[in-house]
């Protein structure tokens, strides 16, 4: 033994203790809101069974820590401003939320679609497209990013940019 080492006391370094599911899910939760989805597949390996990971997550549900509406408002407030209506859309259907709530949703993004469309033309592209193939490229960026075809041809001729709407 040098100097510089520790005495050895004969215990092992301390370890954190396991979290329980709840407390799993309550970490989870504190970080970010979560769907039913992801909560159930994020906890599911620390689950002695499927049922048991259900019903930790019917009492959050019913203590009101995790819900439905509150994650679908967070994620689109997260996304809506460099995606379309169709892209978030299908993201939420991929959390299995219920009918009522995505379609809610996605009602208030198409109201808004041309205006994030064409925030998002600015700060990507800033000025109109000088050849044919500046302007496919341009669409074909908005509609990739789940924006309606018809609100990516007024945006990429200007409709509305003087009229502001």
């Amino acid at each position: 033994m040098t100097r510089s080492d520790p005495p050895d006391t004969g215990t092992k370094p301390a370890r954190r203790p396991t979290l329980s599911l709840k407390g799993r899910a309550l970490k989870y939760l504190a970080a970010r809101e979560h769907s039913r989805v992801e909560l159930t597949r994020k906890l599911a390996p620390h689950a002695e069974s499927p049922e048991q990971v259900a019903q930790v997550l019917d009492e959050l549900e019913q203590k009101g820590w995790l819900s439905a509406q509150r994650f679908a408002d967070s994620m689109l407030h997260r996304k809506a401003a460099r995606y379309g209506a169709a892209r978030l859309k299908a993201e939420l259907a991929q959390h299995q939320l219920p009918s009522e709530v995505a379609q809610a949703a996605t009602q208030s993004l198409r109201d808004t679609e041309f205006a994030r469309a064409h925030a998002l033309w600015l700060r990507r592209f800033g000025e109109p497209a000088q050849s044919p193939q500046d302007k496919a490229r341009q669409m074909r960026f908005l509609i990739s990013r789940g924006f309606a075809s018809d609100v990516v041809r007024r945006v990429i001729r200007g409709d509305g940019l003087l009229t502001g709407e």
